[in-house]
């Protein structure tokens, strides 16, 4: 089974169409902070015509220490996400972490993220496929990092028997050893063979998990990135920050907003190559 196209507003992700990009701050920390960065993302797709969804989250349910901070909450988020939806025209993304913020996040967010560490929970999956069906939305499935990528066709059905078949899936890196993650590039292949675009998560795979709080390398970041678009991945999802290392969630593996225009640069030359060689290959 080839991969499905999947309209994102105005965009179009999978075989042959240009990459998605899915970019923003790990974590809501201001409206000032998100009202930048979104604007400036904004700036990038009128003027280069690619195709980015903003992301941010409401609430980091995940964090390591229990005083990390978490984010504005459900209310608050969908307030500042909406307000940038408005003011920019960008389709925006968030993560769900319990089945009540699946509808109302649905409302503002085309796209609803399954978090990597929640996929085979059935009631969330669940929950997220019918307000993604009920508001022509997209459930976005990261990989857990404890599963074959063939096994991922569990929570893909999921959806589907929920009526969700707008289905993108993430890769975000496999455990390999302690505090360590590698990406094997066959996931994506095996992944779209499911009917599915893939998306490879640039900067959760360099993470480094362990210890008093998440690390990572985000100078890993862009090889990641270009071994992934050259193994055919159709989008593109990078967490960014203009001063990461004073960011308030995984501020080591956030690319600095200054310099992602030239990933998405290079990323881009590269999903052409493939395309055109894929079309010469037919």
């Amino acid at each position: 089974m080839s991969a499905n196209l999947l309209q994102v507003d105005r965009y179009q992700c999978g075989p042959g169409r240009p990459l998605l990009f899915i970019a923003g701050p790990c974590v809501i920390e201001s409206e000032e902070l998100i009202r930048e960065t979104s604007l400036r993302l904004a700036d990038m797709a009128h003027k280069r015509g690619w195709q980015i969804v903003f992301k941010s989250s409401f609430d980091k349910a995940n964090r390591t220490s229990f005083n990390s901070y978490r984010g504005p909450g459900l209310e608050r988020g969908m307030e500042i996400l909406a307000r940038v939806r408005e003011e920019t025209g960008l389709p925006i993304t968030t993560d769900i972490h319990e089945p009540q913020q699946a509808a109302p996040a649905a409302k503002v967010c085309k796209i609803l993220q399954v978090p990597a560490f929640l996929a085979r929970q059935t009631d969330l999956v669940h929950a997220i496929a019918l307000a993604a069906r009920d508001n022509d939305g997209i459930v976005n499935i990261k990989k857990p990092q404890f599963i074959a990528a063939e096994d991922i066709i569990h929570a893909v059905n999921k959806c589907r028997e929920a009526g969700a078949n707008n289905v993108l899936l993430t890769d975000r890196g496999t455990m390999f050893g302690y505090g360590r993650l590698v990406n094997d590039m066959t996931c994506i292949p095996t992944m779209q063979a499911m009917g599915c675009p893939v998306c490879i998560d640039a900067t959760h795979s360099v993470q480094r998990p362990g210890g008093s709080t998440t690390g990572g390398n985000r100078g890993m970041v862009p090889f990641v990135a270009r071994a992934a678009v050259a193994a055919g991945a159709d989008a593109v999802f990078m967490e960014t920050h203009p001063d990461p290392d004073k960011a308030k969630s995984d501020g080591p593996n956030q690319v600095r907003l200054s310099e992602i225009e030239k990933i998405f640069e290079q990323l881009s030359r590269v999903r052409e190559l493939i395309t055109e060689f894929n079309a010469a290959a037919s």
